[in-house]
């Protein structure tokens, strides 16, 4: 079992790859075997080394609901994060519309276009294997037919590998939702604070503070459960209200910025990083702020560049000494500082 884990963990750091294939040579050429000593990163990268992962399903996710196991749903726009993400653990990998603000400069969800949340669910899809993929709908994508709403839905299954989607908006969007659910394409619902209708809503304010707003969500709620969510995400509605749904719906409830009671919690995956400094939510939690860090290493290439100390000669390639003379006397050229 211990050299399976080890095995598994040679790929994520060359060094112990190094020591541990050394260990063998020893072996194999002296018969004995000698402990090999591994530095504390060591024995934390074979510690931290995930372990093989199983697809997630809906079916899994509700086997987690049932067990009160919490499910992870993150928002990531990128390769690499999800690269990273599906390594690790979390559930649901989510395009959300949000990475348009964060990566192309958008004021608003609103803006995001079809097009750019289709280049990062591709992404997202090369970039993962076990997380369930999940594309937030666009703005007007799903919004004015169910005609629309389903081909939009199998634009991102067929280009993107999409395994669901995410639609945000209340009970008088059931409709196209439930289209969607019968082409065969699987929706998590999305009530509570709803970008694409701040106008409507007034503002970036908590939803459900008060009793008729909260029964006005439950109903919202319910709507998109009839017609056929798998799923229902609350973004920043009391913590009563999310509660309360948890307690009564028969599938997975997703907070966002709603309390900790429900089956699982969604974040916005540059939140963790503060990596939209225009505004940060009070439901985020910064684990590291990277503004400083990335400012810093900038910084310092700028200054490696402007006094000439980047590239450096551990960065350079050079001519052998005996081509570098053909080279100068080919070119009548004789070889100095600039």
């Amino acid at each position: 079992m211990i050299i399976t884990i080890v095995l598994t963990a040679i790929y994520r750091n060359r060094r112990l790859q190094v020591r541990l294939l050394t260990g063998i040579r020893v072996v194999a050429c002296t018969g004995k075997a000698s402990p090999i000593k591994l530095t504390r990163s060591e024995e934390r990268s074979v510690a931290e080394t995930p372990k093989k992962r199983k697809k997630v399903t809906i079916r899994e996710l509700q086997r987690k609901m049932r067990e009160k196991e919490q499910i992870v749903q993150l928002a990531v726009y990128d390769y690499r994060n999800a690269v990273i993400a599906d390594r690790l653990g979390v559930d649901i990998l989510c395009v959300s519309d949000t990475g348009g603000m964060v990566l192309f400069g958008h004021k608003s969800t609103v803006s995001v276009t079809f097009e750019e949340v289709m280049m990062m669910a591709m992404a997202i899809d090369r970039g993962s294997q076990y997380g369930l993929r999940m594309v937030d709908m666009p703005y007007w994508s799903f919004h004015v037919s169910p005609e629309q709403a389903v081909e939009n839905a199998g634009k991102f299954v067929a280009q993107a590998n999409a395994e669901v989607m995410k639609c945000e908006g209340n009970q008088h969007h059931a409709r196209n939702i439930e289209a969607i659910v019968k082409a065969g394409i699987p929706v998590q619902g999305h009530i509570g604070i709803t970008p694409m209708r701040m106008p409507q809503l007034g503002g970036f304010f908590a939803q459900g503070k008060n009793a008729d707003r909260a029964k006005e969500l439950i109903d919202d709620a319910m709507a998109m459960v009839d017609a056929g969510c798998f799923s229902i995400m609350c973004e920043v509605t009391s913590e009563e209200v999310c509660q309360y749904l948890t307690e009564t719906l028969s599938v997975p409830v997703i907070s966002l910025g709603a309390g900790n009671k429900a089956h699982g919690v969604h974040i916005i995956g540059s939140d963790l990083f503060h990596l939209y400094e225009e505004h940060l939510p009070r439901h985020s939690k910064v684990y590291t702020d990277l503004i400083p860090i990335i400012e810093d290493v900038y910084r310092r290439y700028m200054e490696d560049v402007r006094g000439q100390t980047y590239p450096g000669p551990e960065h350079t390639v050079y001519m052998p000494e005996d081509e570098l003379k053909k080279f100068a006397k080919m070119m009548d050229w004789t070889p100095g500082g600039a």
